[in-house]
């Protein structure tokens, strides 16, 4: 291989040229890269200068690649992720001095539930540290970590990418909350009969309690859904609603004294969050760090 041609390159234009292949809009890739539109824009006309192509053409909102794009980002990007495994083994990371950016993916209720202690527990040690959260899930966790959106993330996981690594962080038992007034136990037949609230990032109006309870010829009535938790003691709030929660946010919302959680009166099965990540990243100090106090903060702590 000839590595004159090497000498033409700019490693920050290759960033900017694969971002642009995943975004497929200049406005998401400044974004994405901390960057303003301009600067894209010019790097982009010198993308085409080096490669002799157009790259992109636009149709529509989109940035279609040419051909010419295509092939050249199945060669780059692993090449982009060897030169990122190589620099990070030539630096050290000291979390009192760092100036890094961490981007991670969490869903709504380890964020809620979770996020708090350890983003306190990195003020302290990493005060130069900045953390972008992602709002992750089982269904977009893959497309974030595969985009370079995120380096890690925390959720209900399902299939990931080949080179995708998972660390199992807790066993959650799902609950119920509620904010009546009454302090006696749901019976299995007021669970099935009283209104439900779903939270839903898809705007479904079932998950798998749902599941749960065709498994037992039973049913129940769904009357709202909403994309977050947050928002639930507000909308609770001296109604006879119900919502099933993660164990984790179901403590987590009973400290606001408006709702309070109870187990589920069937048998449900215990889901699994998990962290994950992409090989690559192993041996990254930083990462390596970030992943350590994700488990420490995130992970449970009776196991």
């Amino acid at each position: 291989m000839n590595r004159n041609e090497l000498r033409k390159a700019d490693i920050k234009l290759m960033v900017v040229f694969e971002t642009l292949m995943q975004e497929r809009n200049l406005t998401r890739a400044a974004e994405k890269l901390f960057l303003v539109q301009p600067t894209i824009s010019a790097a982009l006309n010198r993308l085409r200068a080096l490669f002799n192509d157009p790259l992109f053409i636009r149709v529509g909102h989109r940035m279609e690649p040419t051909a010419r794009a295509n092939e050249i980002i199945h060669y780059l990007s692993p090449a982009l992720d060897a030169m990122s495994v190589a620099l990070s083994l030539t630096q050290d990371f000291d979390p009192a001095s760092s100036s890094t950016t961490f981007c991670i993916g969490l869903s709504d209720d380890v964020e809620y539930s979770l996020l708090p202690p350890l983003l306190r527990n990195i003020r302290e040690e990493a005060p130069g540290v900045t953390i972008v959260v992602k709002q992750a899930n089982y269904w977009n966790i893959s497309e974030l970590l595969m985009s370079a959106e995120i380096t890690a993330g925390v959720c209900l996981v399902r299939d990931l990418p080949a080179n995708a690594k998972r660390k199992s962080l807790r066993r959650v038992q799902p609950m119920v909350v509620r904010a009546d007034s009454s302090h006696d136990p749901l019976t299995l037949n007021e669970y099935c009969t009283r209104p439900h609230v779903v939270v839903s990032h898809v705007a479904n109006i079932s998950n798998f309690a749902d599941e749960w309870l065709a498994a037992i010829n039973r049913k129940r009535r769904v009357v709202l859904s909403v994309p977050q938790y947050s928002t639930l003691p507000a909308l609770m709030e001296g109604t006879d609603l119900l919502c099933n929660l993660p164990d984790h946010l179901s403590l987590a919302m009973g400290k606001s004294s408006v709702l309070r959680g109870e187990p589920l009166p069937f048998a449900t099965p215990n889901l699994e969050w998990s962290m994950v990540w992409l090989s690559v990243t192993d041996s990254d100090p930083a990462e390596r760090w970030l992943r350590k106090k994700l488990e420490q903060f995130m992970g449970d702590r009776r196991a």
